[in-house]
């Protein structure tokens, strides 16, 4: 092996960073990725499992971001309407 080669071509489990420490904008941005590459359909069975697994999991850390900021919003809609009703 060259002194130049660095690891061997294979990403290790934890390659990719753990969903739950990701903002919703890094997470959306790599499923898009994710999907881009598994469109491109050029990969095994074992190696297309694991990007749909790890698009599952972006996906499911989009979903539960949206539901907090939609929660919040929806927090700040009721406490500007019941501020404004007691005026």
């Amino acid at each position: 092996m060259s002194e130049n080669t660095f690891g061997s071509g294979q990403a290790g489990d934890n390659a990719f960073p753990d969903p739950a420490t990701l903002t919703y904008e890094q997470a959306r941005d790599e499923l898009v990725e994710t999907v881009k590459i598994l469109e491109l359909g050029q990969m095994s069975l074992d190696e297309s499992l694991k990007y749909w697994e790890r698009g599952e999991a972006l996906a499911k850390r989009c979903e539960v971001l949206l539901d907090g900021a939609s929660a919040r919003v929806e927090q700040a809609i009721g406490g500007a309407e019941s501020g404004t009703s007691e005026s």
